[in-house]
C-alpha cells in the first residue's frame, strides 16, 4: 500500500470499503477543515458546525459503497454536508415555532437577547453581521453563495453538487449579494460583502 498522503481521494474511498480504515482517517485529515468552513458559515454557529461535520463523516462511512469515484470526493462529500445543514436548519426552525408557542403561553415575558458588549471590535461585529445574515439566507441562495465565495468552488462545480448549471448558480450567486447588501443595509455604491 502507498502512504496515505500519496492517494488519491478515490483510492482511499477503496481501500475504506476493502476495511482499512486508516484510509476513512486519511480522508477525515484530508477533507475536514475545508468541511468544517463550509459548515460554520452554513450554520452561522461554530459548536453546531462541529456536530454537523461529525455527522457527515459518520453518514459518509455509512454510505461509502454508494460513492461514485468519477465524481470528486469533496463534492460528493459537501452534498452529504449540505443535506445535514438542511436537516439541521429544519429541525431548529420546529423548535423555534414550539418554543415561541410556549412562551406565548406562558408569562407573557420576553426575553430580550442580550446587547454586545461596547469593548467588542467592530471587525469582529461584522463578521458576525455577516455570518448571521448569510445563515439567514434562504438555501437556495446561501448554499450556491458558500460554496463559491467561502468554499472557492467554481460555478460549474456548485452547480455539480447543487444539481443546478452553472448559469442558475451565477443567479442565485447574484440574488444572494443583492439580498445580503439589502440585509446589511449596504448602498449601491458599496461592494457586495462577500
Amino acid at each position: 500500500m502507498t502512504d496515505d498522503i500519496a492517494q488519491d481521494d478515490a483510492a482511499l474511498v477503496a481501500d475504506a470499503i476493502r476495511g482499512r480504515e486508516r484510509a476513512f482517517s486519511a480522508l477525515m485529515r484530508r477533507h475536514k477543515e475545508a468541511l468544517y468552513k463550509f459548515v460554520r458559515v452554513y450554520v452561522g454557529d461554530a459548536s453546531e458546525a462541529f456536530d454537523l461535520v461529525q455527522e457527515t463523516f459518520v453518514a459518509a462511512w455509512t454510505n461509502l459503497k454508494r460513492y461514485d469515484p468519477a465524481r470528486p470526493f469533496p463534492a460528493w462529500l459537501r452534498g452529504i454536508a449540505l443535506n445535514k445543514c438542511r436537516d439541521w436548519a429544519r429541525r431548529r426552525n420546529v423548535r423555534r415555532f414550539f418554543f415561541a408557542a410556549a412562551n406565548l403561553e406562558t408569562s407573557g415575558r420576553n426575553v430580550a437577547a442580550p446587547e454586545p458588549n461596547a469593548d467588542d471590535f467592530t471587525e469582529v461585529k461584522n463578521l458576525a453581521r455577516l455570518e448571521a445574515a448569510i445563515s439567514a439566507l434562504p438555501d437556495a441562495l446561501k448554499a450556491p453563495l458558500i460554496l463559491t465565495a467561502i468554499d472557492g468552488r467554481s460555478h460549474k462545480e456548485a452547480g455539480s453538487i447543487l444539481g443546478l448549471s452553472a448559469k442558475a448558480v451565477e443567479l442565485r450567486i447574484y440574488r444572494a449579494r443583492l439580498a445580503l447588501k439589502a440585509t446589511l443595509s449596504l448602498g449601491d455604491d458599496d461592494p457586495p460583502p462577500i
